[in-house]
């Protein structure tokens, strides 16, 4: 990696969805003005639709997002980080006495669906490939939302890793379990457009983020 003192001399427009700017990309942009003080990051938080169009029409030189949703051939995507999806419940809720959970055990149960970043949409990617649904009480566009509703036994939800926080809003216990079942991890990679001239400014991001995520200490 380079030195602090690194004379990279650049301006990037990063554009970025909600969840990767809530929940990871502050941390790293915060390492790589360490990194590379002379590079100016100019940050657009935008649904992936919104993204994608900016990525092709030239007015983000990158993008920071959830890869498993982008279909884009005119995009180069490089994934970063898998995050893993658990179970999400209460402190005190009766599947903690279970040794092993199932989409079986979680269809029975009262189920709070994320919205947020196309969450209810790849849930239901998961979801149909079972022969079960979740009963869902509330979709919402608030993870905080969603954290207090299963601190409180309202509800579970099946969330990554990422967005995970053991407490909520009001002082609550959120405890963490993994299916049995297969449940894809969350993806978050870099984007940019195929034909795009990959500047040095560019590949210090891709060498920061490869680095990174190589050296577990990185993550």
């Amino acid at each position: 990696m380079p030195n602090l003192e690194s004379t990279l001399t650049a301006k990037l427009a990063i554009a970025a969805s909600y969840t990767v700017l809530g929940y990871f990309l502050p941390h790293h942009l915060m390492r790589l003005h360490a990194l590379y003080p002379k590079l100016e990051v100019q940050l657009f938080e935008l649904n992936r639709e919104a993204i994608e169009e900016g990525l092709i029409r030239g007015r983000y030189d990158l993008a920071v997002l959830l890869t498993s949703n982008v279909s884009n051939p005119d995009l180069v995507l490089e994934p970063v980080v898998h995050s893993v999806r658990r179970l999400w419940v209460g402190a005190h809720h009766p599947l903690l006495q279970k040794q092993t959970v199932k989409f079986s055990d979680v269809a029975i149960e009262p189920f709070v669906m994320l919205t947020v970043d196309e969450a209810a949409q790849t849930a239901m990617k998961y979801w149909n490939q079972t022969q079960y649904q979740p009963n869902v009480i509330l979709r919402t566009s608030s993870v905080e939302a969603v954290r207090s509703m299963v601190a409180n036994g309202s509800g579970v939800a099946i969330l990554s890793d990422m967005v995970y926080r053991p407490w909520s809003l009001e002082g609550k216990r959120i405890e963490t379990m993994l299916l049995e079942d297969a449940v894809p991890p969350m993806s978050v990679g870099l984007a940019w457009r195929k034909d795009l001239e990959i500047t040095p400014a560019i590949q210090a991001v891709r060498e920061y983020f490869k680095h990174a995520f190589m050296d577990p200490r990185g993550n």
